[in-house]
């Protein structure tokens, strides 16, 4: 997921996607980010692919939705569980994970 959203074109793809609120085709999308429309179905594809989007194929057209909800709650997710790692009090006591023995 965040390798998809490394490439800064991906994310600007996924805030168009999030502003517009509703299913686009690829050439909506290309059109609203004026970025070539083969580039455009590429990343959109990626990012289906890492979860970060969904798509509908309807005919000859692909739709692609963002769902705000959903990437909030997965990036919630992944906070708590950075969280949860931070280290403890005790771990940098004798024979914890940072000391030179380690």
């Amino acid at each position: 997921m965040l390798k998809a959203l490394a490439e800064p074109t991906r994310a600007r793809l996924l805030s168009c996607l999030l502003k517009c609120g509703r299913a686009c085709s690829v050439t909506e999308v290309a059109d609203c980010c004026s970025t070539d429309f083969s580039m455009v179905a590429r990343h959109l594809a990626t990012m289906a692919r890492a979860g970060l989007v969904s798509s509908e194929k309807r005919g000859r057209t692909v739709w692609y939705t963002a769902d705000a909800q959903a990437l909030a709650s997965r990036f919630r997710e992944l906070a708590e569980a950075i969280d949860e790692l931070a280290p403890t009090s005790d771990c940098c006591e004798a024979g914890g994970c940072c000391t030179d023995d380690a």
